[in-house]
C-alpha cells in the first residue's frame, strides 16, 4: 500500500481522472472519511478539494474525541451513545496514536451549589456508563469521580483557591491535532487507491459528475461518477441549491499554560444560566492551552478562514477567570481561531440546532452529508457511502487502523521521542532517522518552537504539502500563533522549496 502524497502523485493522477466510482467533494474528516470508507470496499474514489487538506472546520475543533456529555444534558441518549462508541473506535482501533485520555475536572467554587453539583456528577457517571455500553476500558478512561480541594489544586494548579471545595473528575478523548486526523485518513485511503486530489476545485456537480479546475493550473476539465458525495461542510450550500445550512461559529483563544498554572488536567468551567454548556481549557501537548469555545450564528458570505471578534474574545475570558487564580486579559491571549459548524437550518438558535449528522440525496442526484461532529465522522462517512447504493462489500472501518496506528503498548516501545510518537505513530522513527542523517533537518525550525527541519521535509514527501502554509497552518500548526508564524515562516519556506525541486528532478 502506497500511502504517501506528494505534488508528483497529484499531478500523474489528475492527468489521468477521467471516470470513478465515487467523486466526493471536500477534504476535510467528513470527506477524507468517505473517501477512506469506499476506497476499502473496493470502489474506484477520487476526492476533490479546493484548497488543502483540513482547511475548513475540521482544522478549527476543540481537538477532543468526546463521549457526548453535552447530548446527555440535554436528553439526547442517541447521539450521546454514538459519541461514545465512535470515540471508543478511534481511541483504541482507529488512531491510538493521535489521541489520549485527558482528565477534565469541574472546579467546585461557592459559586456552584451542592444540587448543581450533584446533577453534573450524575452526568458524569451516566456518560460513564455509555464507556461502558461502548466497550471502551476504564484502564484507558477511567470513571468518573469526586476529589478534595488539595487533589483539585495537585490537578490545576492554577485554580482560584478562595472558595474551592474540591471538584468533579472525569475523562475524555483528545487529540494530537484533528487535522493531523484528516492527513491520516487521507494518506489511509490513497493507500486503498483513492485519488486525493488537493488544490481542485468543483465547479459544478451533478449526480453523474461533475467540472473541476484545478486551481494550480486554471485547467477546467469534467470528471464522470457513479455517484457524487458533496462534503464540504460550511461550504456545502453553494454546490447544492437545496441544502440549506446555518453556520455556528466556534471560537477558541491560545493562551501559555505555565503562564496559567495549567498542564495536564482540563478544565471544565459551566457557563452562567446556560443549562450544559460549559467554556473548557483545554491543555496541549506543546504547553500551550485552548480556550474555548463559543456557539454563535453566521450570516453572510462564508469566508475561507473565519475571525474572532472581540466579544467571543471577552467572553471566554470572562468565563474562565471566574476558576482562575489570576485573571486573564487581552494580553494573555497568544492567538486565537475559529471554525463554522455545517449545522442544518430547522429554526431556532444555533445553538440549539440538532447536533446529529444528515444525509440528503437532491433531486440532481448528488448526495451531501452535514451536520455531525469531528467524533462521529467515521459514521457519517459510512452512512454516506451506504446512500450510494453502489454495488460494495460493507463497510470495513470500524477495526481499519490509520496510518502509523498501533496498540498502545507497541507505540511506547518505538525508537522515537514521545513527541514525534504522538504526531506520528509507528512513522516516528523515519522522521526521526531523517534528523540524524541530516543535522539540519534535526533542528529546530525557529527558537522555542520544537517542529524540526524533518517533519517539514517529511510534510512534504509524504502528506501532500504543497507549500510553506500547508505546512505551517496543516501538517504543523505553528501558524496558531503569529509571533511563532514569523518566526518560522523563512525556514520552512526554504525547505519546502527545496524539498519540491528535490521531487521535481528525482521524478520519472
Amino acid at each position: 500500500m502506497n500511502t504517501s502524497l506528494d505534488a508528483g502523485r497529484r499531478a500523474r493522477e489528475l492527468d489521468a481522472l477521467t471516470e470513478v466510482d465515487l467523486l466526493v467533494v471536500g477534504g476535510g474528516v467528513t470527506g477524507a472519511g468517505v473517501a477512506l470508507d469506499a476506497a476499502s470496499r473496493g470502489l474506484s474514489v477520487a476526492l476533490v478539494e479546493a484548497h488543502d487538506l483540513a482547511f475548513g472546520t475540521s482544522r478549527w475543533s476543540s481537538k477532543l474525541v468526546h463521549g457526548g456529555l453535552r447530548y446527555l444534558a440535554r436528553g439526547d441518549v442517541g447521539l450521546a451513545h454514538e459519541s461514545a462508541v465512535e470515540r471508543g473506535i478511534l481511541m483504541t482501533r482507529t488512531a491510538p496514536h493521535l489521541s489520549r485520555p485527558l482528565p477534565q475536572l469541574i472546579p467546585l467554587h461557592d459559586t456552584v451549589s451542592g444540587r448543581t453539583a450533584r446533577l453534573a456528577m450524575a452526568g458524569l457517571r451516566a456518560g460513564d456508563g455509555l464507556r461502558l455500553l461502548a466497550r471502551t476500558p476504564g484502564s484507558l478512561l477511567p470513571r468518573p469521580r469526586r476529589v478534595s480541594a488539595p487533589e483539585a489544586l495537585a490537578l490545576a494548579p492554577g485554580l482560584r483557591t478562595a472558595g474551592l471545595r474540591g471538584g468533579l473528575l472525569s475523562f475524555d478523548g483528545q487529540l494530537t491535532d484533528d487535522a493531523r486526523l484528516v492527513v491520516a485518513l487521507a494518506r489511509t485511503a490513497a493507500g486503498f487507491g483513492a485519488r486525493i486530489l488537493t488544490r481542485v476545485r468543483a465547479l459544478a456537480l451533478t449526480g453523474t459528475g461533475a467540472e473541476l479546475r484545478d486551481e494550480l493550473t486554471g485547467r477546467v476539465f469534467s470528471v464522470a461518477a457513479r455517484a457524487v458525495i458533496n462534503a464540504a461542510g460550511v461550504w456545502a450550500g453553494s454546490l447544492v441549491d437545496s441544502v440549506r445550512l446555518r453556520p455556528s461559529r466556534g471560537s477558541h483563544l491560545v493562551l501559555d499554560g505555565t503562564a496559567l498554572g495549567l498542564s495536564g488536567t482540563a478544565l471544565t468551567v459551566p457557563v452562567p444560566g446556560g443549562f450544559g454548556r460549559f467554556v473548557l481549557l483545554l491543555p496541549q501537548r506543546d504547553g500551550r492551552v485552548y480556550l474555548g469555545l463559543t456557539d454563535e450564528p453566521v450570516s453572510g458570505p462564508i469566508p475561507d478562514e473565519p475571525t474572532v471578534p472581540a466579544s467571543d474574545v471577552d467572553f471566554l475570558l470572562e468565563i474562565a477567570s471566574s476558576v482562575l487564580r489570576r485573571p486573564l486579559t487581552s494580553a494573555d491571549v497568544l492567538g486565537s481561531y475559529a471554525g463554522l459548524r455545517p449545522l442544518l437550518d430547522t429554526g431556532g438558535a444555533t445553538a440549539d440546532l440538532s447536533r446529529h449528522h444528515a444525509v440528503l440525496t437532491a433531486p440532481s442526484g448528488v448526495i451531501t452529508v452535514v451536520g455531525g461532529k469531528l467524533t462521529t465522522y467515521r459514521k457519517m462517512a459510512q452512512d454516506a457511502v451506504d446512500a450510494t447504493n453502489l454495488p460494495a462489500g460493507p463497510c470495513r472501518t470500524r477495526g481499519l487502523p490509520l496510518v502509523g496506528a498501533a496498540a498502545r503498548p507497541t507505540l511506547s516501545t518505538l525508537d522515537a521521542g514521545p513527541r514525534l510518537v504522538a504526531k506520528y505513530g509507528t512513522e516516528a522513527p523515519r522522521i526521526a532517522a531523517l534528523a540524524e542523517l541530516d543535522p539540519e533537518l534535526g533542528r529546530p525550525v525557529a527558537p522555542g518552537l520544537e517542529v524540526t527541519g524533518a517533519e517539514i521535509v517529511w510534510a512534504v514527501r509524504h502528506e501532500g504539502a504543497l507549500d510553506p502554509d500547508d505546512v505551517l497552518h496543516r501538517r504543523t500548526r505553528i501558524g496558531l500563533v503569529p509571533t511563532d508564524l514569523a518566526a518560522a515562516r523563512p525556514a520552512v519556506a526554504d525547505l519546502v522549496g527545496r524539498t519540491l525541486a528535490g521531487l521535481e528532478a528525482s521524478a520519472p
